[in-house]
C-alpha cells in the first residue's frame, strides 16, 4: 500500500492560523487521481488539520510499503522528523519525497534517510516508482530520480514534462476533508473558498522564484476542461469563492476570452481571484476577467524601484504596474499586489519609491516579505557567496537563511513597518474624523522612519 502525505500541521503555524486561508494540497491529490486511473489503490493522509500524533498513529495503523512526501521550504523539518520515526516504527517501507524543495537538495535529504527523491513532475514518476518497487525493478529504468547506490548519488535521466495536460485527471478530492478547508474559511472571513489549477509552469525569468518542478515551461488546460471541473465542483460542493493557484492566469489572452465566452454560454456563475502580471494586463482583459466572475485580480509589482525591480529580472515596467492596478477600479474588481523588501542592492531611496508606488496606484491589498534566497534561484546563486547561517542543514529552512544586505536586518524589519504604517497614514489622512488613530499612525510613520535612518548608518 502506498500512502500520500505532506507534513503541513496548521496548529504550528502561528502565522496562518491568524490569517486562516489555507488550501487543500493538490499536488498529492492530483497524484492520487492518476494513480487511481491507472490501477493503482492508494491512501491520502492530509496533515493541515493533524498533528505529528495522529500522523504518526495513522502509518502505524496501515504499515504502508511506500510512503510519499510532498516537500517544501515550510515543511523541510517536519518531514526530516517523519522520516526518522518511519526508519524506526516501520523499517521496511520505502520513503519517497516529492515537490519543489527536494531537487536541489537531493544528497541532503538522502544523507537524512530517504531512499528516493522524485524530480521534477511526479505523475508517471510515481507511477513507475510504484511498479518497480512492488515488483522487483531497477531504479535506473525510472527516469526523474535520485537514489543512493553503494554510498553514491545516482541521478536518472529527467523526466520529460507531460505535453498534454488535459489527459490528467482532476485532483481527487474525495480523498480529503474539503469541508474542513471551507469551515476554516466561512468561520474566519465568512466566506468559503476552493483552489483550483489551470496551468503549469511560468515561461518568466524573475531570480528569487523556484522552478524546480515544472521549470520555466507554460502548459494549459482547455478552457472547457477547466469548465467541466468547475461543474464538477459546484455539483459536489458548497463554496462562495474559487481560488485560481495559477502564477500568471491572463498570460493567454486567446484562453481567457475562450473561458469566458463558455462561462456564459454555459450559464455559470462563479467568483473567483487570481494572480496574473501587468504586462499581460489591459482593458480588455479586465473586461473578461469581470465578466468570467473575477472580484480581486493580484498583480505582482516587488517593488516600487524599476531599478530594483530589473534587478530582479522581472521584466516589467513599473508604470504599467502602477497603470493595471488603477484601472481595476474601472472594472469594479479589487486589486491586490505584493511587495518585497531587502532584494540585493535595495536601499532607503528604493524603500521609499516603493512607499511612493503604493500611495500612487492605492491596491485594496498588499502583502509584504523579506527577500529571502531559494537554493536552484539566480537569487541564491548570486547571494551565496554572503550567505549568513548558524543552523546546519537539518536544523533549517531556506527561508532562515541570510545574506549580507545593504543594510542590517533590523533595518527591513523596520521597513516594513514604515511601509505600512505610511500607507496606512495617508489613507487615513483622506477621512474626516478619526483624530487619534491618524495622529498614533503619524508617530508610528516618524518613529519607523528614524529605526530605518539609525540602522541604515551602521554596519
Amino acid at each position: 500500500m502506498i500512502v500520500l502525505t505532506h507534513a503541513y500541521f496548521i496548529h504550528e503555524d502561528e502565522v496562518e492560523l491568524k490569517i486562516m486561508k489555507p488550501y487543500v494540497p493538490l499536488g498529492i491529490l492530483y497524484l492520487s487521481a492518476f494513480l487511481e486511473d491507472n490501477g493503482v489503490s492508494n491512501l491520502v493522509f492530509d496533515s493541515t488539520f493533524n498533528s505529528k500524533e495522529t500522523w504518526k498513529a495513522y502509518m502505524t495503523k496501515n504499515k504502508p510499503s511506500i510512503i510519499a512526501f510532498y516537500t517544501n521550504l515550510i515543511t523541510r523539518l517536519n518531514v526530516l522528523e517523519l522520516i526518522q520515526w518511519v526508519k524506526v516504527q516501520l523499517p521496511e517501507c520505502k520513503i519517497v519525497l516529492g515537490g519543489p524543495e527536494v531537487k536541489h537538495h537531493a544528497a541532503e535529504f538522502l544523507n537524512n534517510g530517504a531512499h528516493i527523491i522524485a524530480i521534477g513532475e511526479g505523475e508517471q514518476t510515481m507511477l513507475e516508482l510504484y511498479h518497480t518497487l512492488t515488483g522487483g525493478g531497477n531504479l535506473n529504468d525510472v527516469n526523474g530520480i535520485a537514489f543512493l547506490q553503494n554510498n553514491e548519488i545516482v541521478f536518472t535521466n529527467a523526466r520529460a514534462l507531460i505535453k498534454d495536460i488535459d489527459a490528467l485527471p482532476v485532483p481527487n478530492r474525495k480523498k480529503v476533508s474539503i469541508q474542513l478547508y471551507l469551515d476554516a474559511w466561512k468561520n474566519t472571513h465568512g466566506y468559503s473558498t476552493i483552489s483550483l489549477s489551470t496551468m503549469r509552469g511560468c515561461p518568466y525569468s524573475c531570480k528569487w522564484c523556484s522552478r524546480a518542478v515544472y521549470g520555466q515551461s507554460y502548459r494549459r488546460r482547455s478552457p472547457q476542461h477547466v469548465i467541466n471541473e468547475i461543474k464538477h465542483l459546484k455539483l459536489n460542493y458548497q463554496f462562495d469563492r474559487i481560488w485560481f493557484v495559477d502564477d500568471v492566469f491572463t498570460i493567454s489572452h486567446k484562453w481567457l476570452e475562450e473561458f469566458t465566452q463558455l462561462i456564459k454560454q454555459q450559464n455559470i456563475t462563479i467568483s473567483f481571484e487570481c494572480i496574473t502580471r501587468a504586462d499581460r494586463m489591459n482593458h480588455h482583459v479586465l473586461e473578461l476577467l469581470r465578466n468570467a466572475g473575477c472580484f480581486r485580480v493580484w498583480i505582482g509589482a516587488e517593488s516600487g524601484s524599476q531599478e530594483i525591480i530589473d534587478a530582479m529580472d522581472r521584466r516589467v515596467d513599473v508604470n504599467v504596474v502602477r497603470d493595471m492596478i488603477k484601472s481595476c477600479k474601472q472594472y469594479g474588481i479589487a486589486s491586490g499586489t505584493f511587495i518585497m523588501v531587502g532584494y540585493p542592492g535595495e536601499k532607503l531611496t528604493h524603500i521609499d519609491e516603493t512607499i511612493a508606488h503604493l500611495l500612487d496606484c492605492e491596491p485594496d491589498f498588499f502583502t509584504i516579505t523579506l527577500a529571502y534566497p531559494i537554493k536552484g534561484t539566480p537569487l541564491y546563486a548570486e547571494v551565496e557567496p554572503h550567505m549568513i547561517t548558524d543552523k546546519a542543514w537539518h536544523e533549517r529552512t531556506d527561508r532562515m537563511l541570510d545574506f549580507k544586505r545593504s543594510h542590517p536586518r533590523k533595518f527591513y524589519h523596520y521597513a516594513i513597518r514604515h511601509i505600512y504604517n505610511s500607507v496606512a497614514y495617508q489613507q487615513q489622512s483622506k477621512k474626516s474624523g478619526a483624530w487619534l488613530r491618524k495622529n498614533k499612525l503619524f508617530l508610528k510613520v516618524k518613529a519607523t522612519r528614524l529605526a530605518m535612518k539609525w540602522y541604515s548608518s551602521t554596519k
